[in-house]
């Protein structure tokens, strides 16, 4: 495991629980969804550009898609 797979995976489990906390006090359920995938994804991936990339856009979809 190198670094930046590791910080990466500390940064996105992160925004993930923020995503959790904040969806389980609004009742939302895109939040929360995407927060339990950022905060299991760091441990599908060992490639830090492909961890990169998913989280990003797991990141960014509660942005794009409104309800």
């Amino acid at each position: 495991m190198s670094t930046s797979i590791l910080l990466l995976g500390v940064l996105f489990s992160s925004v993930g629980f923020g995503y959790f906390l904040y969806a389980r006090k609004q009742r939302e359920p895109l939040p929360l969804a995407c927060g339990i995938v950022l905060m299991a994804t760091p441990y599908f991936f060992s490639n830090a550009v492909a961890l990169f990339i998913v989280g990003a856009l797991v990141s960014i979809i509660p942005w794009v898609v409104r309800f």
